[in-house]
């Protein structure tokens, strides 16, 4: 064995990276992160208010969408208040097993918003290409089986990672790329070989992230297939408008997570910065949108929403 492997570690803690060399302003940009994290709080729960108190909201469209703003509640309660201790009290350090837990709920959460996506996309598959079936198929008990699959799913695959983390000897700086844990951020930091971690997170990245964004694009083209063949202009038009929502919501998530995990793997040369915004992106930016695009695109959900607030 190597020396490095035998050396001790110079300290317990992980150090956060708010956004290096603005650590001046870092107050003033605090103000935007607690704006969103208020709205992505906001805005998920008056939806799940919404579609529990209104019975007429319970189908499976709405389900499902009940299912992404818990998954969206949790990763903000996950991530926004470490990243605004650093904003706020430049409060950077995390002990080892904050990191690793922390970095538990992230990955799983992660995991589980995938599988709600590729849900929701079997649900509009159904919906356009199956109409007739609809009900039948995707029952309030076969959801629920559906759902409790997936969550385990993603509680299972990451269970190991803080374990397999907690073996290694940690020497180096111990300076994180970012504001919260992630696991191929902290391999990096790791004196031992990390061979098997990483060997371990691609491949949990390719049957998770990368079959269900490759499922969701098979049920995408064969919604378009059907869609394609109705006669009418008008009806092809309204049933490609249920998909937008989704749409947004696939694009808002697979497109960081997949830029960012490319990056961490294979972008040595890539700028910092913008290795640390695209980070933002991944975990900020889909808890904040996506109760505002499916307000938005949702008419019955629109006029409940406007319901509540005028009371």
């Amino acid at each position: 064995m190597s020396t490095v492997n035998d050396t001790k570690c110079k300290s317990a803690v992980f150090l956060l990276t708010g956004i290096p060399g603005q650590e001046d302003v870092h107050l003033w940009i605090s103000i935007p992160f607690c704006f969103m994290y208020l709205i992505s709080i906001l805005g998920n729960s008056v939806i799940l208010f919404i579609i529990k108190t209104d019975p007429s909201l319970h189908e499976p469209m709405y389900i499902f969408l009940s299912m992404l703003a818990v998954t969206d509640l949790g990763l903000s309660l996950a991530t926004i208040p470490t990243i605004l201790g650093i904003f706020l009290f430049n409060s950077r350090e995390i002990s080892f097993d904050a990191c690793f837990a922390r970095l538990f709920f992230i990955h799983s959460l992660q995991f589980i918003e995938s599988s709600i996506l590729l849900l929701m996309a079997f649900d509009r598959f159904v919906a356009i290409c199956n109409p007739l079936r609809y009900v039948s198929i995707l029952t309030q008990k076969r959801i629920a089986k559906l759902g409790f699959l997936f969550v385990l799913r993603g509680l299972a695959i990451v269970f190991p990672v803080p374990f397999l983390l907690k073996r290694f000897q940690y020497c180096r700086a111990n300076v994180l790329s970012h504001s919260y844990c992630l696991h191929q951020d902290v391999i990096k930091m790791a004196c031992s070989d990390i061979t098997f971690n990483s060997i371990y997170g691609l491949v949990v990245t390719l049957l998770t992230v990368g079959l269900d964004s490759l499922l969701i694009f098979l049920s995408y083209v064969m919604i378009l297939k059907a869609v394609l063949s109705i006669a009418s202009q008008v009806e092809c038009l309204r049933a490609l408008n249920t998909c937008v929502s989704h749409f947004c919501a696939v694009l808002l998530f697979y497109t960081p997570e997949i830029g960012l995990s490319v990056l961490h793997r294979f972008g040595k040369g890539s700028s910092p910065l913008f290795q640390i915004l695209l980070g933002y992106i991944y975990l900020l930016i889909p808890p904040l949108i996506n109760p505002i695009v499916y307000s938005v695109k949702s008419k019955h959900l629109r006029e409940r929403m406007i319901r509540v607030f005028i009371k």
